[in-house]
């Protein structure tokens, strides 16, 4: 079988794990504080590498989709007038505080509502995301809301080193040791706003096209290996 054909299947398929990177960011193209993701491509090995025990690791074809970077530049904000919608203005993180698990999270996506959690006391209404987190202020505590057109004590968090943050789902985040430190920063949050997505639909539709050519390229490499082949093994029969 031709290496060619090789480097035109596996071209083939990242092609097709590209164009999937890119439909997620289209469709979150609305959801408020999502960051878009930005594939990544590295070369495979050309080469057979000595492994353990003398084996030889095996060497590759073309290129593959190597890591799924995040754009975490801050998208524009649009006016909400609602008093539990916060915004960031310029970088850090809301934090997100999962009752039932301990779990600590990030996001950008400031559209708050009011949540009830059960006391020794009767109910309590804490800001939360609307799924059952609550939001942390500074000091990482729960923020209480008594009234709601009041402006909240929202905490803003720094992460050391943003990249590799775990993507949790849509637009929360979840910072590991590599991450280093998170530190809460007072930075300007405003009332009534909302971020949104940072997408830009031009550059996404652009990169759909560029990853259906790249597509329909090596598929026709693969076409032409195998045309090759055949010509290759009618003229040894013959």
């Amino acid at each position: 079988m031709l290496q060619g054909f090789y480097s035109a299947v596996t071209g083939a398929q990242q092609q097709m794990l590209r164009m999937d990177v890119q439909a997620n960011n289209i469709s979150n193209v609305n959801t408020n504080g999502y960051k878009a993701q930005v594939p990544a491509f590295q070369s495979l090995m050309y080469g057979m590498l000595g492994g353990i025990d003398g084996e030889q690791l095996p060497r590759g074809s073309g290129a593959y989709l190597s890591a799924t970077g995040t754009n975490q530049a801050v998208g524009s904000y649009r006016q909400t007038n609602r008093t539990l919608d916060y915004a960031i203005v310029g970088e850090g993180y809301f934090a997100l505080y999962e009752p039932s698990t301990g779990e600590v999270t990030y996001t950008r996506d400031g559209a708050f509502t009011m949540a009830a959690f059960q006391t020794q006391n009767g109910p309590v209404y804490y800001l939360s995301d609307g799924e059952g987190r609550q939001v942390l202020d500074a000091n990482r505590q729960p923020i209480p809301v008594t009234d709601p057109n009041a402006k909240l004590p929202v905490g803003v968090f720094t992460i050391q080193y943003q990249d590799g943050l775990l993507r949790t789902d849509s637009s929360r985040f979840a910072a590991g040791a590599k991450n280093g430190t998170v530190t809460a920063v007072n930075s300007q949050v405003e009332q009534g706003l909302l971020e949104e997505s940072n997408v830009d639909l031009a550059t996404e539709l652009t990169q759909v096209i560029e990853a259906q050519r790249s597509y329909s390229y090596v598929l026709k490499m693969v076409q032409t290996a195998d045309e090759v082949e055949s010509t290759v093994i009618g003229l040894t029969n013959g």
